[in-house]
């Protein structure tokens, strides 16, 4: 069979089977194909992209824990999806880029400078975006590389790259690591004029998104692999409760100096403070230290989350 005619059946039968609700059964009869031919194309439409299912996590139940997120910690939006503690973390963070993407589409505005972090939870909510017809949008890293080894897939260039894809926008790279050996290196870095001109845009964000990092993270965690061994040393003094984009903070969200301060290259969190919508997307019970310092420190103002998370959140304080 053709390619475009075997594209023309799947389509036909992707059409009986989610607008007309026809069985399996009917399909079959109906074209004088085997059902078990029909189970194997309804799979290939969702592989190919001819059919993508979406799950409407607004419909949940969890509005009375948003509402008191968005109470407790002056939120302008809280987004609780509603996955069960058991299910795997692939799923959890699949609903919450669903949820942040879909948060991401009624906010974002044209000439808006989105700054984007790593990480795992954002490379879900790039996965999630829909094609987007702002204009004028720009992506922008927020922090440098990573000190160990990373998924380049985590990536915040990956991230930035493949944001502005789906926006058919435009975004820079960073080639610098977000944490260097000495002072006088990340200063003659920040000089570079590619260098400035990401700085630069780091004043201009209008929406950052952003994950959280916790030390209570277990040890072969991405969190762990962007910093590598000798750099978490260096931070187990007790004080630092998590982080976002390398910019470390106690429980209370007071931000903490470290000897790594002067080696990093990465936003202020006052400048992500400034954002008009400042996005935190973190799950599981090991963050959750680093995120209720995150949102009393007020770096975030809006929270995507899972269920589980936000009911701890709620109940350490």
């Amino acid at each position: 069979m053709k390619s475009n005619e075997e594209k023309k059946l799947l389509i036909k039968i992707a059409q009986m089977y989610y607008e007309k609700d026809m069985t399996q059964n009917q399909i079959a009869n109906e074209l004088g194909i085997y059902r078990t031919t029909i189970s194997r194309m309804l799979k290939k439409v969702r592989e190919e992209g001819i059919v993508k299912i979406t799950i409407n996590y607004d419909s949940s139940d969890n509005f009375t824990i948003e509402q008191k997120l968005k109470e407790r910690f002056g939120l302008k939006e809280a987004i609780v999806v509603p996955v069960g503690a058991d299910q795997p973390s692939s799923m959890k963070l699949k609903a919450m880029g669903q949820a942040c993407a879909g948060l991401l589409d009624r906010v974002v505005n044209d000439e808006d400078v989105i700054g984007f972090s790593w990480g795992s939870s954002l490379a879900a909510v790039i996965e999630e975006l829909q094609p987007s017809k702002k204009k004028d949008v720009m992506f922008v890293p927020m922090v440098g590389g990573p000190s160990g080894r990373l998924n380049s897939k985590y990536h915040v260039n990956t991230i930035c790259y493949q944001a502005a894809l789906k926006f058919h926008a435009h975004s820079l790279m960073i080639d610098v690591p977000a944490i260097v050996e000495k002072k006088s290196t990340r200063n003659d870095l920040l000089a570079s004029p590619h260098i400035q001109e990401i700085t630069g845009l780091w004043n201009k964000i209008t929406v950052a998104v952003f994950g959280i990092g916790s030390l209570e993270i277990a040890g072969k965690s991405t969190w762990h692999t962007f910093y590598g061994d000798s750099v978490i040393e260096e931070l187990e003094d007790g004080r630092v409760v998590g982080d976002i984009c390398s910019r470390f903070f106690d429980e209370n969200g007071v931000p903490v100096q470290t000897a790594l301060t002067e080696r990093t290259i990465t936003i202020n969190l006052n400048q992500i403070k400034k954002a008009r919508y400042s996005i935190g997307v973190a799950e599981s019970l090991e963050k959750v230290p680093g995120i209720i310092g995150a949102l009393k420190g007020g770096y975030v103002n809006a929270f995507v989350t899972t269920e589980e998370t936000a009911n701890a959140i709620l109940n350490n304080l």
